[in-house]
């Protein structure tokens, strides 16, 4: 194998034989750029990483499947946005919780089986409170994918309280 200059000799026995073919030029590139390579790599884990452990918001549901879960499975519907939020326009039959006191609600409900479908405006705040639904229990906790303005779109029907 090639001597390279600078480079370490424990390199040289470790990747002695793996790297028979490959030039030196290549190799000179791979070792003084190795933080390139790694970034790279930590990078890609960090985008796969949130699809294989299911965190970071969890399951999403449209519109259309919402209303499917509510009328089908008796599914809650929770808006987790701020009051003045919820009080400018919410889904019908949707229970007021907003994040910040999701952990203290008594708005929750009892049974930790049914399913609950979280919404927010558009969809972002609603996948921060998943987490912390399934950490009370409720597992069967999913975000409205889009939000109320997906929820709008879908032409649902939609409150103002005063």
């Amino acid at each position: 194998m090639p001597r390279i200059e600078g480079s370490n000799s424990i390199i040289h026995v470790f990747l002695g034989r793996a790297l028979r073919g490959v030039s030196t030029t290549t190799l000179n590139f791979v070792l003084q750029n190795w933080y390139l390579f790694a970034m790279a790599l930590v990078s890609g884990a960090m985008l796969v990483w949130p699809m294989l452990t299911g965190v970071g918001g969890g399951a999403r549901v449209s519109a259309t499947d919402a209303v499917w879960l509510i009328n089908r499975e008796k599914a809650v519907l929770i808006d987790v946005s701020e009051p003045e939020e919820y009080a400018a326009a919410h889904p019908v039959g949707a229970k007021s919780v907003p994040l910040a006191s999701l952990e203290a609600s008594r708005d929750l409900p009892k049974n930790k089986s049914l399913p609950v479908v979280v919404v927010c405006p558009t969809g972002s705040r609603a996948s921060r409170a998943v987490p912390v639904l399934k950490k009370l229990g409720f597992e069967n906790a999913q975000v409205l994918a889009g939000g109320l303005t997906a929820w709008r779109k879908a032409n649902l029907p939609v409150e103002k309280t005063a």
